[in-house]
């Protein structure tokens, strides 16, 4: 067990390497292309920060264990709702400046009972993950829509979340270790995971949802707190929806689109309806031009650690 310890471990750490490789990369990227800074900033937050889980779940996928896949991406949601925010607000209460949290916030709950929807049946069908996926798409363009009539202080911190060098040569490079990183970390991390969750009698769903969707979140919620303390919380909030929408529509629908997903029960019964709840307790939080306060950080971080009682106890 002490090996698959540090398997995971080393995982994490290059993923969370290659994240940051890759963001930069990307942005770089873009921006050499033509795209304004403050457009790739507003993509970046889509689904940029969710490489390292889309990197575990491609990995999870291809070695069969969908049910992995399936508990990273609702587990990954969930702890960015209720870790992620949470930490960040505790180091530091959050103001909440742009005017996308809330409908951003409303398409995630959306999202969580069109999955309980179709996954009455027990499976999402491939139009369903069609829909998804379609849902996805229009959610970031009416956010770069939406981020024109923002505020010239929200505008520069989109902006300088996507600063960086946009040199070819170098955001080749960039982006050529951090697909390496993805890859190792990737197969280090399921690989590890899955002998954790045989030493703990853990199910792939459950490996999924907790011990490999918390430790893809813990650089994240790293990153959240130093946001915090430079007074960006509309980053950080902007990163949990973005993060929590593209694991939810884009790599669930991607997934039923290329074939057609069994979804467990108590994913209608539990794991959706708890996001659905952590949304809800969001809202009054989310509101523009207030903050998340220490009290409220600490009120997410206990819904979370409920959540986790939860699942241990119900095994």
């Amino acid at each position: 067990m002490i090996e698959a310890l540090g398997a995971l471990a080393l995982g994490l750490l290059l993923l969370a390497l290659a994240g940051d490789s890759a963001v930069k990369g990307v942005s770089g990227l873009a921006q050499r292309l033509g795209l304004p800074p403050f457009a790739a900033g507003l993509l970046l937050l889509a689904f940029g920060t969710s490489l390292p889980e889309l990197a575990v779940n491609l990995r999870a996928i291809w070695l069969d264990q969908s049910h992995l896949a399936l508990g990273n991406a609702v587990g990954s949601s969930l702890a960015n709702l209720g870790l992620t925010l949470g930490v960040a607000a505790l180091a530091l209460p959050l103001l909440q400046r742009a005017g996308w949290h809330v409908p951003l916030l409303a398409l995630l709950a959306l999202a969580c009972l069109a999955l309980m929807g179709f996954g009455l049946d027990g499976q999402v069908q491939r139009w369903e993950g069609g829909l998804l996926l379609a849902g996805f798409l229009a959610a970031v363009a009416w956010l770069l829509r939406r981020g024109r009539r923002e505020g010239e202080a929200v505008r520069s911190a989109v902006a300088a979340f996507a600063a960086t060098r946009t040199d070819l040569v170098l955001n080749l490079l960039r982006l050529a270790i951090a697909s390496a990183l993805l890859y190792y970390g990737a197969r280090w991390v399921v690989q590890a995971g899955l002998g954790l969750g045989q030493a703990w009698g853990l199910s792939p769903l459950l490996v999924g949802l907790l011990p490999v969707a918390i430790g893809t979140t813990l650089p994240e919620v790293a990153a959240a707190v130093m946001a915090a303390r430079r007074g960006q919380g509309d980053m950080v909030a902007g990163h949990v929806l973005g993060s929590s929408l593209f694991n939810l529509l884009a790599i669930i629908g991607g997934m039923a689109v290329f074939r057609p997903l069994a979804l467990p029960a108590s994913f209608v019964r539990l794991e959706l309806p708890a996001m659905v709840v952590l949304a809800l307790v969001l809202y009054p939080m989310l509101r523009s031009e207030r903050s998340v306060s220490r009290g409220e950080g600490a009120v997410l971080v206990a819904a979370f650690a409920a959540w986790v009682a939860l699942e241990l106890l119900l095994l």
